[in-house]
C-alpha cells in the first residue's frame, strides 16, 4: 500500500465528521502522521465530545455539525476534503462537500445505498471527487487483492473471507451500520460463471475457515468489493464471505484480532493454473485498519 503525503500547497482543513468515534480516532491519527502540517478538524453533534477528541491530536480543532442546519452549522467555513465516517441518511454533509468543492468520502453507504452518491457526483460531476469508501475496512481486502493478482495473466475466482471477532471494539455508528448492512433487505450481490446475481435467505448461509484452520459460519456479503474486484481484474466469479465470531487469535488464547483471507485462482502468465491464498491478520481488530483507510483517501 503506497503512502503519499498531501500536497503542501493545501492549506484548507480535513474535516472528518465523526471524528470522535473508534474509527475516527484511528483516522485521524494516521492523517497527522502521514501529514504533519494539515489543519484537521473534528466534527460532532456536541462541543465535548468533539473537543475532548480534538485535543488528543496535534494540529485538530473540534466544530459542532448539525446535519439539519443550513451549511451544516458551519457557515462558509471551507475545507479541502470531508470524510462522513457514519450513515449520513439525509446525504447533508455530501451536498455541502459538493458546495464547497471538497471531496467527500463515506465509509457506510452498502452497495444498495450507491444510489444517492453517483446521483450526486453525475449531477455536478466537476465539483469534486465523490469517493465511494465501503469496501471492507475501507479498502483493506481490495487493496492487497489487486496486489496479489499481478501474480496471475487470467483470474477465474476471486474469494475473500474475513472473519470479524464478536469481541471486537464496535463504535455505536460502526455497530448500526454493519447491522443495516448485513439485515437490510437481506440479500447479497456476487458474481458467478460472468453474472451478476443476488442471493437471499438461505442462499446467502456460507462457511469461511478462519487463519488457524477453523471452519466458521458465515453469510455471503456484499461490500463495494465484489463490484471493484470484478471490474478491476474480469474474474467471472467473485464472491465475499463474513464470519463473526472467535477470531483465530483470541481462540488460542490470545487478543481479539481481524482476518481478511483471500483466495485467487486463475492462471499463471506462463498459462499454467494457479491457486493462491493469502492472510491479512491485525492484533489491533477492525478499527486500526479502517481508520487507516480514511487516512489514506485525502
Amino acid at each position: 500500500m503506497v503512502m503519499s503525503k498531501v500536497s503542501e500547497s493545501l492549506q484548507a482543513p480535513v474535516l472528518i465528521i465523526g471524528g470522535a468515534g473508534e474509527v475516527g480516532r484511528w483516522a485521524t491519527r494516521f492523517l497527522r502522521e502521514f501529514n504533519p502540517d494539515v489543519p484537521i478538524l473534528i466534527g460532532g453533534r456536541d462541543e465535548q465530545s468533539a473537543g475532548r477528541a480534538a485535543a488528543a491530536v496535534e494540529g485538530a480543532s473540534p466544530v459542532v455539525v448539525d446535519l439539519a442546519a443550513p451549511n451544516l452549522g458551519l457557515g462558509e467555513r471551507h475545507v479541502s476534503a470531508v470524510a462522513t465516517l457514519f450513515s449520513d441518511e439525509t446525504g447533508a454533509v455530501l451536498r455541502w462537500a459538493q458546495q464547497r468543492k471538497a471531496g467527500h468520502l463515506s465509509i457506510s453507504p452498502s452497495i444498495g445505498e450507491l444510489g444517492l452518491e453517483a446521483a450526486a457526483f453525475m449531477h455536478q460531476p466537476n465539483a469534486a471527487p465523490v469517493v465511494l469508501g465501503t469496501e471492507w475496512l475501507v479498502g483493506a481486502a481490495s487493496v492487497p487483492s489487486l496486489l496479489f493478482a499481478q501474480e496471475f495473466r487470467r483470474l477465474d475466482d476471486i474469494r475473500i473471507e474475513a472473519v470479524l471477532d464478536e469481541q471486537d471494539v464496535f463504535g455505536p455508528a460502526a455497530r448500526l451500520d454493519l447491522e443495516r448492512q448485513l439485515y437490510a433487505g437481506a440479500t447479497a450481490l456476487i458474481r458467478r460463471d460472468g453474472a451478476w446475481r443476488w442471493c437471499s435467505g438461505d442462499d446467502t448461509a456460507s462457511k469461511v475457515r478462519a487463519i488457524d484452520g477453523t471452519e466458521m459460519d458465515a453469510n455471503i456479503y456484499s461490500p463495494n468489493d465484489v463490484l471493484l474486484l470484478a471490474h478491476a481484474t474480469g474474474a467471472p466469479n467473485v464472491r465475499f464471505d463474513l464470519a463473526m465470531g472467535t477470531s483465530s487469535s483470541r481462540r488460542a488464547g490470545g487478543a481479539v484480532s481481524t482476518e481478511i483471507i483471500i483466495n485467487l485462482a486463475g492462471q499463471d502468465h506462463a498459462g499454467r493454473p494457479l491457486t493462491k491464498r493469502h492472510a491479512i491478520t491485525h492484533p489491533g481488530g477492525q478499527m486500526p485498519l479502517t481508520g487507516l483507510g480514511v487516512a489514506l483517501c485525502p
